[in-house]
């Protein structure tokens, strides 16, 4: 029988979220609910297996590993792509890698989720609450001021349409952005400078590649208001983790909220975690029942055709 490893199942569901028994008959299953960093000890952990199911980008998979992995023919990747797999090295080495479809509420509805918990200050407020005290701070009002959003994409077009709905002016830039897109999306296209100048709230939402690494910088945080948040639910290595960190600790912007980081899982104590005006969450934006449900029932469809040497839906 063909041995098949599960990674990073942080919450223990992968089989309960989806029907395994066809791959239970041919195949081992095991289940790591742990993440391992560490290159050598990854290797160590998963060079008996033949096949690797990895949740989007947690385990990197670069050529390095791949290469000490000679028993391994197929790695079942959900979602549409998976930057921490060398795709290259995949096929040089002629391993077969999967994608499979995906929820696209996840990440707008936790924008969403992290805004309001920033303007109105609710992890403060609840804190104080829980230790016995009363109100603390006063309330940002949404409606009436700008959102910025950078990538008006099927994410971003989203949460302007949030935006929209709660009386916000939506303005928008990226490389890309035509004028009939942003009119499509309701919302008014400007230069990134006048974004970042004008925008109380700023949220991210594009593919991390070389050109949009980095596209938030030292020089971009000091174009925004001193009032204005930072929002990050896409990759975080689209901003510079160094220069946000000055800017929240010199109060060169109000705060950040961010659901993703340059390495993940975060250690405890965090620079970004550990500082006052920052709002975080572990990387839960596509961490919803539904996109688990579609990810793991296409794994099983991917697995079950690669072990029947069919055609698979490759990434």
């Amino acid at each position: 029988m063909k041995k098949i490893a599960i990674l990073d199942d942080y919450q223990n569901v992968a089989l309960k979220t989806a029907d395994w028994s066809a791959v239970h008959d041919r195949a081992d299953v095991t289940v790591f609910n742990d993440h391992l960093a560490d290159a050598d000890a990854l290797v160590a952990r998963l060079e008996e297996f033949e096949a690797l199911c990895v949740m989007r980008e947690r385990t990197a998979l670069p050529r390095s590993v791949l290469e000490r992995l000679p028993k391994l023919r197929f790695i079942a990747s959900t979602g549409a792509r998976n930057a921490s797999i060398d795709l290259d090295a995949a096929r040089d080495l002629n391993i077969a890698v999967s994608s499979t479809g995906a929820n696209g509420s996840g990440a707008p509805e936790l924008t969403w989720a992290l805004i309001l918990a920033a303007a109105r200050q609710i992890p403060a407020e609840e804190g104080s609450l829980r230790a016995g005290g009363w109100q603390t701070t006063v309330g940002r009002d949404l409606n009436g001021s700008t959102l910025g959003i950078i990538g008006l994409g099927r994410i971003g077009a989203q949460v302007a349409r949030v935006g929209k709905a709660f009386g916000m002016n939506v303005i928008a830039w990226s490389q890309n952005l035509t004028e009939g897109t942003a009119r499509t999306a309701g919302v008014t296209r400007v230069d990134k400078e006048e974004l970042l100048r004008k925008s109380d709230w700023v949220t991210l939402h594009l593919v991390l590649s070389d050109r949009s690494r980095g596209i938030v910088g030292r020089d971009e945080l000091n174009q925004m208001k001193s009032s204005a948040w930072l929002v990050n639910t896409s990759r975080g290595p689209l901003v510079d983790e160094d220069a946000l960190v000055e800017a929240l600790a010199g109060k060169t912007i109000a705060g950040a909220a961010v659901d993703v980081f340059d390495e993940e899982p975060v250690h405890a104590g965090h620079r970004l975690v550990s500082l006052p005006n920052v709002i975080a969450t572990p990387h839960i934006g596509f961490v919803t029942e539904r996109s688990y449900r579609i990810f793991y029932r296409e794994t099983v469809e991917n697995i079950l055709a690669w072990l029947d040497g069919t055609p698979i839906r490759t990434m």
